[in-house]
């Protein structure tokens, strides 16, 4: 069972990368809010049928919960609007190892410390080790595409009508 969730998380991130990689082409064209607005009401509404068709009964509700709980859907605007505009910037492999980065570093403060109702899972050297890697495939991937980049394209100048 748990390299099967290993597995479905690999796949989730995967989901991920595509998603910013789409949504970074879309804010540019239309906007980086207009863009997680679509992303947050097609998530709302395939959510929201999910919720309808498929998910057991609960003893608690979402208004019985301790209310610092509720504030994890907001984290998610952030990471659809900055993945939005990095993803313009500095390409999904460089916005999607970073973002990474700051999980796995967030993550395993998390962990160290109990944070926010979770079991204490004590920092070690092997952990602190994979931070280091992460960083380092982070510097190597942003070295990389920054070289390799193709030039930008300058905007074609409007022309004058002939009259």
């Amino acid at each position: 069972m748990t390299i099967m969730m290993i597995l479905l998380a690999v796949v989730g991130g995967a989901m991920l990368s595509i998603q910013a990689a789409i949504n970074g082409q879309l804010g540019s064209k239309v906007g980086v809010f207009k863009s997680a607005f679509l992303t947050f009401s097609i998530g709302a509404l395939v959510t929201g049928l999910l919720i309808f068709f498929f998910e057991p009964k609960h003893t608690l509700t979402l208004m019985d919960v301790p209310k610092w709980q509720l504030l994890g859907a907001m984290f998610g605007v952030p990471y659809i609007v900055i993945m939005v505009l990095a993803v313009q910037r500095i390409g999904a492999a460089v916005a999607t190892v970073a973002v990474i980065f700051g999980q796995l570093t967030m993550s395993m403060l998390i962990d160290n410390f109990g944070w926010l109702g979770n079991e204490s899972i004590p920092f070690s050297m092997s952990r602190l080790g994979a931070i280091i890697c992460l960083g380092i495939a982070l510097f190597f991937i942003y070295s990389s595409s920054k070289s390799k980049a193709a030039p930008a394209k300058k905007p074609l100048q409007q022309e004058a009508p002939n009259r």
